[in-house]
């Protein structure tokens, strides 16, 4: 068997990143990248990219910090997004920059983890290259494992009634860029099944082209998603630079800040006051208002089904950006795109059949339905799926716990105790056990498994949904490798820990009840109190300009959050290797 100091499943943002700072941080380690695409880039990799496939934010805040995108792609400008294909490039340039091409095991399928009473981890896979009746097994074990497979790696594909019989391509939207040139060339109608960002992409790709679409938004789903403009507010900011400026962040609730932190006051008055909740209200009220006025939702019948259900303060992530090259709604104007708010009952040849019983001649389905909480990988020895907190196992937590932490948000925040209602016809997309979500991922800071926290053996990266990746991803890998290998600065016991895990994933899903915080952390305005909170996990300085002033205006971004490796290694100089006794 196999064995190497560190296994990092995933070569997307952060597996990458991660393995990039472990390496720093120990450059003695034996490690290894198991990627099961054939190539890195994770929703980025060369087989997801599409015609027309590009990033909702711009150039410059989309990058890491210590390797800049204009470097490796100079023909990019300023303000502009991303094309796919640039992203993959970038990524692949860093992975060779930084020399770790040659730890990386592309179309490695990772079958199975098993977690050993040594407390060391065994993988399993095969090399998804070859032939399937050549492909060998692989089995390597470690005493470390991160896995950095994302929210966005296993497509979640409901069944149909009749869909064995339709005769047309049907398939999730991850594998869009097979079926790209036969769908947006067929002369029937495409229908695309989503609300969500996925499907408004899907949308625009096909119907920018002249084919005809049919738009199906599930009316026992969450609706359509909220779509910005890239520039927002009467002062034209950019929208990722709005969460990313504290004094704005500071409009949002969030239970993981510092009491003693300088801003505190501000945030009681403006949460814990009858004054303060009515400027919050008057804040996401205008928020709302710019966003219907931009899209102008109610100047057509069929751009009026395409205003979201619930406001924008209780949807976190499950935003949008207007970042395509033409109007997209001009389309649904123009009768190009035909919007259906039905579920699919059944398929027959060729055809789907909805709810509000429209009939739609179909030369393909696209599957824009979301994703599976992990990777499609089995994980033993029984309960374990528990003690790493999968939301769809046993909670590891005391239920009692949960409720004392749900009172202490409610009484914090107020203004959550009343979340809008719910579509009332709300139901499951899919009951397959790893679709559904019993509780919130038991992540202590959305990292490690509370249940396993004394181990120090595992760790996830990028189980948060945020307009941040890259930034978070970076400090996200340090906090791991610290926390795997040395220890944090800030101990914390065991009690401590559970109860911060508890108070941090249930307030996600209070927080944003139509977005993903009830399976996975999910905030937008919260990112610097998280950025803030690993940092001094870490020992190193949360304020990250040169003044007030700046730390409270000026929007942060990855080169305020720069060479923390370094950091880190100047205040712990007396360490050479370093080593982890987890016992």
């Amino acid at each position: 068997m196999e064995t190497v100091d560190l296994i990092i499943i995933g070569a997307g943002w952060n597996g990458l990143v991660t393995a990039k700072t472990a390496l720093e941080f120990d450059p003695s380690l034996t490690l290894l990248i198991l990627e099961s695409s054939s190539s890195v880039g994770g929703v980025w990799s060369k087989d997801r990219l599409y015609k027309g496939l590009q990033t909702n934010n711009v150039l410059g805040s989309y990058e890491y910090s210590d390797f800049a995108m204009i470097d490796v792609i100079p023909s990019l400008q300023a303000g502009q997004h991303i094309p796919g294909e640039d992203v993959h490039t970038y990524l692949k340039a860093y992975t060779e920059h930084f020399d770790l091409a040659n730890k990386i095991r592309l179309n490695y399928l990772v079958e199975s983890v098993e977690y050993t009473p040594e407390k060391s981890w065994v993988v399993r896979g095969i090399d998804g290259s070859k032939d399937l009746s050549e492909r060998p097994d692989y089995e390597i074990l470690t005493p470390k494992l991160i896995l950095a497979t994302g929210l966005t790696s296993q497509g979640r594909i409901p069944a149909f009634e009749g869909q064995e019989f339709f005769e047309a391509p049907l398939f999730h939207v991850r594998d869009f860029a097979l079926h790209q040139g036969s769908v947006t060339n067929q002369g029937t109608p495409v229908t695309i099944l989503g609300g969500g960002k996925s499907g408004w992409d899907a949308v625009y790709a096909c119907a920018s082209t002249g084919r005809e679409v049919n738009w199906v938004i599930r009316e026992s789903g969450h609706g359509p998603i909220w779509m910005m403009p890239k520039l927002v507010t009467p002062f034209k900011l950019l929208l990722e630079n709005l969460p990313a400026t504290r004094v704005v962040s500071l409009f949002s609730p969030c239970v993981w800040t510092d009491p003693g932190d300088r801003f505190s006051f501000v945030r009681r008055f403006l949460h814990g006051t009858w004054l303060g909740r009515k400027l919050v209200g008057v804040f996401w009220g205008l928020v709302e208002r710019e966003l219907v006025q931009s899209n102008r939702y109610e100047e057509h019948e069929e751009t009026q089904k395409l205003r979201p259900w619930i406001g924008p303060f209780w949807v976190s992530t499950v935003i949008g950006v207007l970042n395509y090259p033409t109007d997209l709604f001009g389309l649904v104007r123009k009768g190009t795109l035909k919007i259906h708010i039905a579920d699919i009952t059944k398929l027959t040849p060729n055809t789907v059949h909805l709810s509000n019983g429209n009939t739609v001649r179909s030369s393909a389905l696209v599957l824009c339905t979301g994703w599976k909480a992990t990777p499609n990988i089995r994980f033993s020895p029984e309960g374990i799926e528990e003690r790493l907190g999968f939301p769809w196992a046993t909670d590891p937590v005391d239920q009692d716990l949960v409720k004392l932490a749900r009172k202490e948000i409610f009484d914090k925040f107020a203004d959550l105790r009343n979340p809008p209602i719910q579509n009332t016809q709300l139901k499951p997309l899919s009951t397959v056990r790893d679709s559904v979500t019993l509780h919130p991922f038991r992540l202590a800071r959305f990292i490690a498994p509370v249940a396993m926290w004394e181990d120090r053996s595992v760790t996830f990266s990028g189980n948060i949904s945020t307009f941040h990746t890259p930034l978070v991803a970076e400090v996200q890998a340090l906090w791991a490798a610290v926390y795997l290998y040395h220890g944090l600065a800030r101990q914390e016991t065991h009690a401590s820990i559970l109860w911060d895990t508890v108070l941090h994933t249930e307030f996600c899903g209070l927080r944003s009840p139509a977005g993903y915080g009830g399976r996975n952390a999910d905030f937008v305005f919260d990112v610097l109190p998280y950025l803030d909170i690993l940092l001094r996990d870490l020992g190193l300085r949360p304020r990250r300009k040169g003044s007030l002033w700046g730390n409270l205006f000026h929007p942060h971004g990855g080169e305020d959050y720069r060479g923390l490796v370094g950091e880190w290694k100047d205040l712990h100089k007396d360490i050479d290797r370093i080593d982890c006794d987890c016992d």
